[in-house]
């Protein structure tokens, strides 16, 4: 599996962004995509997920309302929209799949920038 993340940049403050995470190879029988980030000094943190077959999505509080994960089955791509960006948001956002419920991400992308500043 191959996952390709885009769509990071600096934005202001309020501002919003999509990243993309596109997935080719093995990735018929996968079972969810997550989002990812670091920041500065920090560990990295989970964001949110979805179910590649059902749809069944995740959040992290502090982005509950502001960030909406999709899917495009068709494209085999999860996007992370973000709305209303903060600067606590500035991190290094990677997207990673796993093949079962049971198992770990073990699938990684490339990180994306987001900054954001005040």
């Amino acid at each position: 599996v191959q996952l390709q993340a885009s769509g990071g940049g600096l934005v202001q403050a309020g501002e919003s962004l999509r990243l993309s995470c596109a997935a080719s190879g093995r990735t018929s029988n996968a079972y969810e995509m997550g989002w990812f980030r670091q920041a500065p000094g920090k560990g990295r943190e989970f964001v949110s997920s979805i179910t590649w077959s059902g749809g069944r999505t995740y959040y992290i509080d502090p982005v509950k309302g502001r960030f909406t994960i999709s899917k495009d089955n068709a494209k085999n791509t999860v996007y992370l929209q973000m709305d209303s960006l903060k600067p606590e948001d500035t991190a290094v956002y990677s997207c990673a799949t796993r093949l079962y419920s049971t198992s770990a991400y073990n699938y990684w992308g490339q990180g994306t920038q987001v900054t954001v500043s005040s």
